[in-house]
């Protein structure tokens, strides 16, 4: 049914409800024949009329438009509310209950917007517990309705961001690609700029350098025409992103610390916390010799992560971060801590491992010279890896498996990893 389809019913039922006819609700003001055509949703009332109606027939006019009372409203708006702060401050199994209890309110059925509101929050909250079929299943749902652009784009970035977080780089790509590159494309804008840096790190991750070098470029331009720092940081990102995985990683340092200055000037806490790990990230790898200082940052990044909609497996990636700094440090207990910390809450989640994390362990306990526990991080790293389609990232974790297993003796596994990880270069 249409808004006017739903409107005109609404005023039928309360009309029957009052015992009037069609004439005793229209005289004097409007003719019975008008109403008749805003019954049947061939006519939409202004707001005059509407305002009219409900005084005639003593009910709100939030019920008429909206099929709920004010105060029912009010509930509703007030649950949305709850939902998306549980979400903001890192409670996101319980913003994932409460937007799947106020979506399952049948008095949202007519409120289209909040409605719409509601299911993206969910899809969010679930994104952020792990599960992202689930994830996925919803913005599909959403994706097929009629929506504001500004929503359409929100979508369209989740979508991205989780179908590359999920390795189904192709349908990350088509997600990206069908908004951008669409003939009727609305011109740039913070939030497209926001789905280009979400689909360059698709490029980069699936080995498409020369693709996401021209792109980085083309998002530069547009955030810097646009001026604001919430384009100018997703951009700069993307950028420092990009000339890490093509080699340019002085380059990159440079703007990783420029999009860092920028994201501080908006309120978004969940990147502002992930700004600062790729930062610290980058900065270890480029100077290693400045690692000492990281850790600090790394801990408020944490903290800031526990406080915000931050994702589990972001978390768990904060966490190994911490973890490798501080093996480079030779603080090894302090590695294998953070360590495992990270594979508890990826375990817990019921995610996939992060490749990274359980190197971090192999390494950590292959020093302690506990091999038997390195070598079952190791056979997790194999066994997270091999399913995976070949991309430029798995390639780069299997030459760091192969690198460890080398450095503990095992020739032979180290042989094979670094056979992997030069199919997966496409060599």
């Amino acid at each position: 049914m249409t808004t006017s389809d739903l409107v005109g019913l609404r005023i039928k039922t309360v009309r029957r409800q009052r015992g009037l006819s069609q004439a005793q609700l229209a005289h004097p003001e409007l003719s019975d024949s008008y109403v008749s055509l805003i019954e049947s949703g061939k006519r939409t009332p202004t707001p005059a009329v509407l305002e009219l109606l409900a005084q005639k027939l003593d009910c709100s006019l939030s019920y008429l438009i909206n099929g709920v009372t004010a105060e029912q409203m009010e509930d509703i708006e007030l649950s949305l509310g709850y939902a998306r702060l549980a979400l903001e401050n890192g409670e996101v199994q319980e913003a994932r209950s409460r937007f799947a209890e106020l979506l399952a309110d049948n008095n949202l059925t007519g409120l289209a917007s909040l409605r719409q509101d509601t299911e993206f929050g969910l899809a969010l909250a679930t994104e952020a517990c792990g599960d992202r079929d689930g994830a996925i299943e919803i913005l599909h749902h959403l994706q097929s309705e009629e929506l504001p652009t500004d929503r359409r784009i929100e979508v369209a970035i989740a979508l991205c961001r989780v179908y590359r977080q999920s390795n189904r780089l192709t349908e990350a790509v088509e997600i990206g690609e069908r908004v951008l590159g669409a003939s009727a494309r609305p011109s740039w804008s913070d939030l497209l700029v926001e789905l280009g840096a979400t689909l360059l790190a698709a490029y980069l991750v699936r080995g498409d350098h020369l693709r996401a070098r021209q792109f980085a470029a083309e998002l530069l331009n547009a955030a810097e025409a646009l001026g604001t720092p919430r384009a100018m940081a997703a951009a700069n990102w993307n950028a420092a992103y990009t000339a890490e995985h093509t080699g340019h990683r002085e380059e990159a340092l440079v703007f990783t610390e420029r999009a860092l200055a920028l994201m501080g000037e908006t309120e978004q806490p969940r990147l502002l916390a992930k700004m600062r790990v790729a930062h610290a990230q980058l900065k270890r790898r480029v100077q290693p010799q400045e690692a000492a200082k990281l850790a600090q940052q790394l801990k408020r990044a944490i903290s800031e992560q526990e406080q915000s909609s931050t994702s589990v497996i972001d978390r768990a990636r904060a966490l190994t971060e911490l973890a490798s700094v501080e093996f480079m440090t030779g603080e090894i207990d302090k590695a294998i801590e953070h360590g495992h910390a990270a594979d508890e809450l990826l375990s817990a989640s019921g995610m996939n491992q992060v490749p990274e994390t359980q190197l971090l362990l192999g390494r950590a306990h292959s020093v302690r010279g506990d091999v038997a526990k390195a070598g079952r991080h190791l056979e997790r790293i194999r066994e997270a890896l091999t399913p995976l389609p070949s991309s430029y990232q798995s390639a780069g974790s299997w030459l760091a498996t192969a690198e460890t297993l080398e450095h503990m003796g095992d020739a032979d596994g180290a042989v094979e990893a670094y056979e992997r990880a030069l199919a997966c270069a496409g060599l």
